[in-house]
């Protein structure tokens, strides 16, 4: 068992060093899923189209994209920002995902919903399921689009681990960072640009998406990989699109010069074999066969985090591993813990298991070692005796 620890606001006083206009945002490493940047970050609030990615994800995994549909009156009606569908209008499922992500098509985003499961209601089931999957417990859907709704809502942390999934499907991510495409509809060619201001125009950005309603203002995922290091930063609620943008930037930039990655595996490996070296014959195992016992780790899953530069040189290790023992010892059994902290925090803790089985001692065991002591010292008694024949 073990717990690495998010970081969240730790890195962000609360005077708002970075004067963020957003209303929440995150900063979430797509590596250890740590949160390095953190604003109301877990507050529940209206996300507008950013609500997309999910519709996008549930139309990929569920959806025929070289399926051809036609477009209904409901779909044609819908307002806000459009692909410009009419009723009756025919068009490939992957060409309403490029509408949808592109130019944040709400008449795409009925479309496909009404296609892939017969009704807007039935569709916002099947995200509100997936959200559940994935364990979004501060997130609920009502529609495919994100137009304002008192159920829909999520939280900037959430939006960036839905984000982060979503991504992992090389067709989304290869929709979210193109910044121009052609699609037909009814056999006619129709160019669209990319809404994200930050796609081709910042170093590594390569997605996601925007967002506006008079509810959640104006909203911006963003993903966004400079040599190892792969961000998304969500910014909800900003005041205009150039806060949305300023912002963004902002926290990319604060990300990128002030974290690198550390490997806390290596670091805890290097300092344990060293403990061990230091610790020869630490252990007493009551009835215990043997009491030369080895340990290890309890399994770390994300071993590469980021950290802060100036934390880096302040790394220090400590375990705690229990001397006095009983046998029967199994492997895995927990014997100890240990923690990886610096100077101002704690990095992560978890448990020092058993490397190996040490058996109890059984009577016949006893027997044994009874007898053979016994054989000992009846050797050394016949050698220390001497006869005089003469």
């Amino acid at each position: 068992m073990f717990f690495i620890f998010s970081f969240g606001n730790s890195f962000a006083s609360e005077e708002n060093p970075l004067n963020i206009n957003a209303r929440s945002c995150v900063i979430l490493d797509r590596t250890s899923k740590n949160i390095l940047f953190g604003k109301n970050e877990f507050n529940k609030v209206k996300m507008a189209s950013t609500t997309k990615i999910m519709t996008a994800t549930i139309i990929l995994e569920n959806c025929d994209l070289e399926k051809t549909v036609t477009v209904s009156k409901k779909a044609a009606r819908t307002g806000g920002s459009r692909l410009g569908l009419k009723e009756n209008d025919k068009i490939t499922i992957k060409d309403l995902l490029y509408g949808l992500l592109l130019v944040s098509g709400n008449d795409a985003a009925v479309c496909l919903a009404e296609n892939c499961s017969g009704s807007v209601l039935e569709f916002a089931n099947l995200m509100n399921k997936k959200a559940c999957d994935l364990g979004l417990v501060n997130t609920h859907f009502e529609t495919p689009h994100g137009l304002d709704s008192d159920n829909h809502y999520t939280t900037a942390y959430e939006l960036a681990l839905l984000t982060d999934y979503a991504l992992n499907n090389s067709t989304f991510s290869e929709i979210v960072g193109t910044k121009n495409y052609t699609i037909n509809i009814n056999g006619y060619s129709k160019t669209l640009t990319n809404t994200n201001e930050l796609l081709g125009n910042v170093n590594g950005v390569y997605g996601v998406k925007t967002g506006f309603t008079n509810g959640a203002n104006r909203c911006l995922v963003t993903s966004c990989k400079r040599n190892n290091m792969d961000i998304i930063c969500v910014v909800l609620g900003c005041d205009t699109k150039n806060y949305r943008v300023s912002d963004s930037k902002k926290l990319i930039e604060y990300c990128f010069s002030n974290f690198e990655y550390v490997n806390i595996k290596d670091i805890l490996n290097k300092d344990l074999d060293k403990w061990k070296l230091e610790n020869n014959n630490y252990f007493y195992i009551e009835k215990g066969i043997s009491s030369n016992l080895d340990v290890k780790l309890s399994n770390i899953d994300t071993s590469i985090i980021p950290l802060k530069k100036d934390e880096i040189s302040s790394i220090k290790t400590e375990f705690n591993i229990n001397k006095n023992l009983s046998a029967p010892i199994t492997l895995n059994d927990k014997i100890g813990n240990f923690r990886i902290y610096t100077n101002s925090r704690t990095i992560l803790e978890g448990d020092i298991l058993s490397n190996q089985d040490i058996k109890k001692k059984n009577v016949f065991y006893y027997l044994n070692d009874f007898l053979k002591n016994y054989s000992n010292i009846l050797n050394n008694f016949v050698q220390e005796k001497t006869y005089d024949f003469t």
